[in-house]
């Protein structure tokens, strides 16, 4: 891998999910996290509000509809096209919910060039499977894995998730990322839920990048809040609202684990 050429640092935006401090605050952490020189590219189906030095591109064509019963984030597969932008080498993608920790140049110098690598699967770890939060991999060589999304749209449905797929069908096999360096948040950080009333989530030994699938987001994390449109509440104002929630015959049971204290860390590293 050439140290001559930029590093590419990819991401993507569609829909309403994510707003653009999250693609401001992503460049901001890698800045501050990687010592190459590098392009921070964001694919996007709305460029308004990015910060300057992110070079904003069109969402690649997935070329196919999404069926029903596949939930997964499957516009990521127009990753795999061939002709990307004429982009070209060795490419890190990162969800937007990732929070840098510590240096990325380990995510760049790991493992070989033709690798794809990943985090392993959390949920799953007695299996051989892809989390594609993280992921390298280079560009145009796997265009394969597009086409035959294009050929056959059920697979889609078979696998559910797009890391699944990655799983089953990258030629050779995915590569793991040395497992402290990529965490979740909700596994690895916040702990059993009556912990959660009591601590502060931790910040793992070691990790690089903690990501955050489903709820809560980092800027929730750094409040104390779920998600966006919950309030930041005390122990047991959270267990008081809860009591309310029952008394009113409303479901109350899942929002006994959906708690979390304002946790710094976060908030370090999280910012522009």
């Amino acid at each position: 891998m050439s140290d001559n050429e930029p590093k590419l640092v990819l991401c993507m935006k569609w829909g309403d999910m994510y707003g653009p401090e999250y693609v401001n605050v992503l460049y901001g952490m890698v800045s501050r996290n990687l010592s190459y020189s590098f392009r921070l590219i964001c694919f996007t189906d709305d460029e308004t509000g990015v910060r300057p030095e992110v070079e904003c591109f069109p969402l690649p064509e997935l070329g196919v509809e999404v069926p029903p019963g596949a939930p997964g984030k499957w516009p990521k597969q127009a990753l795999w096209a061939k002709d990307l932008f004429r982009l070209e080498g060795v490419a890190l993608f990162l969800d937007l919910d990732s929070v840098i920790l510590d240096s990325l140049d380990p995510y760049f110098e790991y493992g070989n060039d033709d690798d794809v690598i990943t985090a392993k699967n959390w949920t799953k770890p007695w299996k051989r499977m892809a989390q594609t939060s993280v992921f390298r991999f280079k560009i145009g060589q796997h265009s394969y894995m597009l086409e035959q999304l294009r050929a056959d749209p059920q697979l889609m449905v078979k696998y559910r998730f797009e890391q699944n797929y990655v799983s089953s069908n990258i030629t050779g096999g995915v590569r793991f990322w040395p497992g402290p360096w990529t965490k979740h948040f909700g596994l690895h950080c916040m702990g059993c839920w009556p912990m959660r009333y009591v601590r502060m989530p931790r910040k793992p030994k070691g990790a690089r990048i903690v990501t955050f699938p489903g709820s809560p987001k980092p800027p929730d994390s750094i409040r104390g809040a779920w998600h966006k449109e919950s309030d930041a509440r005390k122990p047991i104002e959270h267990l008081r609202w809860i009591n309310e929630q029952r008394k009113a015959g409303k479901k109350w049971r899942k929002q006994l684990s959906r708690y979390v204290r304002p946790t710094p860390w976060v908030a370090e590293a999280w910012r522009e």
